[in-house]
């Protein structure tokens, strides 16, 4: 009798079983640190998909304050720089501080163009960006003090309400591609010439290809795939513009306040803490969206965290030459077409980020790729979050009628600045920045049905399954 309890003696040094190997080790795909071979195509493709994104603010800013090649040069230099710490901010960050610690991207938001345009206009020569950066540094303290707050609104925001949202995203912002596939300058005169078009069908027809018949990690990277395919067929018809490289400098490290110390102007301070307030809407729509689609939904210390990043992110930035910092719903729709969930993918995008803001010869080179190449892309990327939106909606209770005239409301108030431009031209200036953006607009419509539906006068009603599933 001996003989048999040595071998019980021994399990605990023996291997365990495969099952309990899998439960220890088991990661979720969002702390996931994959190879190399892996991580770095899936970062290049993140990339890619913002690189566009990122620049365009200052690109377009630059231009209406007077500046000259070299100075917006320096002005994409830093909006890059402030991007990519943002990023890794969100997607390593400071445990309960900030950061939501999703592969979440963030950048200068475009949603700001129009009331910093418009400062721009009311303010005369080299006073122009001091007043924007003004701004824009009170807006950043604006959300940090709000943030805390606006995360705890999220009981208002059950799958019901963020369905309609990340739907709405996805819609609202497929303009934006197909902009891009016609050329992407609106002035010029071949805007929308069939050699565009072409471009931009031939990528998008290489990525379905790839979706069809790729197999394993191919698949997974096919929007890279379709990019490089689509630059490379550019070229021999001159469709890819190399000026970039020869006129960008090797380094530019940012000065601070090299485009002056910043002006705080009261009107302009109202009107980018209205912005910021539609930012915030956005970035927590996109923080939900990506919860979704990760399988980690995010929590209302989440959303805080990630808040307080947007907030620090666009307090800091204009000491560098940054702008309003938010999401990039891009980035959300390539998390869900390539089920690549790993943060660390997006922080090394991050750092990607950094050192094309600090070298903007290499920031030219990603520029290569053909705004049509861009298009054919996005309409990829921005369908699937609107997929992604209708998935979530299809677990929201449609069922009931009250839950389908909200939605069909929310959808309608956010597609009316898309479908009519002009809709609320004769609003209050105010308005016109919170329901000019379908994806605002849109939000708080849903928002409000949803307390007048199922929290007013209501006592945990049975028949409102959104709220369940939330």
């Amino acid at each position: 009798m001996a003989q048999p309890a040595k071998g019980p003696a021994k399990a605990p040094c023996s291997t365990p079983p495969v099952h309990m190997m899998d439960a220890v080790t088991s990661v979720h795909p969002v702390d996931e640190k994959l190879h190399p071979t892996r991580l770095v195509p899936a970062a290049l493709q993140h990339i890619a998909a913002m690189y566009a994104g990122v620049v365009t603010p200052p690109l377009i800013i630059g231009q209406a304050c007077g500046l000259d090649i070299g100075a917006r040069t320096r002005l994409i230099a830093a909006s890059l720089l402030i991007a990519g710490i943002a990023t890794i901010l969100q997607t390593i960050g400071v445990k309960g501080f900030v950061g939501n610690r999703l592969p979440f991207v963030n950048a200068a938001s475009s949603a700001g163009i129009a009331p910093i345009l418009a400062i721009a206009e009311t303010n005369g020569q080299g006073h122009q960006l001091p007043a924007i950066y003004g701004a824009v540094m009170v807006a950043g303290a604006f959300c940090l003090v709000l943030g805390p707050f606006f995360g705890r609104l999220l009981r208002f925001f059950p799958p019901l309400v963020t369905g309609v949202v990340i739907t709405l995203i996805g819609v609202t912002l497929m303009p934006v591609p197909v902009g891009w596939a016609q050329g992407g300058d609106k002035t010029a005169t071949d805007f929308g010439d069939m050699r565009y078009l072409a471009l931009a069908g031939f990528t998008l027809a290489v990525i379905l290809l790839i979706q069809r018949f790729g197999r394993g990690f191919v698949k997974q990277v096919a929007l890279l795939f379709g990019l490089l395919i689509g630059t490379l067929a550019a070229i021999p018809f001159g469709m890819a513009d190399f000026s970039g490289i020869k006129s960008a400098p090797v380094a530019a490290l940012p000065t601070p306040f090299a485009f002056g110390s910043p002006e705080f102007q009261p009107a302009a301070i109202l009107s980018l803490c209205i912005v910021m307030l539609v930012l915030m809407t956005e970035s927590s729509a996109g923080m939900l969206a990506l919860g979704e689609i990760c399988d980690r939904r995010a929590d209302a210390r989440t959303i805080t965290r990630g808040l307080r990043t947007d907030g620090l992110a666009t307090l800091i930035g204009p000491v560098f030459g940054g702008f309003p910092t938010s999401a990039f719903a891009q980035n959300v729709g390539v998390v869900s077409l390539t089920r690549v969930r790993s943060r660390y993918v997006v922080a090394v995008a991050g750092g990607s980020l950094i050192v094309l803001g600090a070298f903007p010869v290499l920031g030219a080179v990603v520029s290569l790729v053909p705004m049509p190449v861009l298009g054919g892309a996005g309409i990829v990327l921005f369908g699937s979050i609107a997929v992604s939106g209708i998935r979530t909606l299809s677990e929201a209770g449609l069922d009931d009628s009250s839950n389908i005239i909200l939605v069909a409301v929310a959808l309608g108030a956010g597609i009316i600045p898309l479908a009519a431009p002009t809709f609320y031209a004769d609003f209050p200036a105010w308005a016109q920045t919170v329901l000019g953006s379908g994806i605002s607009a849109g939000a708080l419509v849903a928002v409000l049905l949803n307390l007048f539906f199922h929290h007013l006068g209501t006592r945990r009603r049975q028949a409102a399954p959104a709220l369940e599933s939330s």
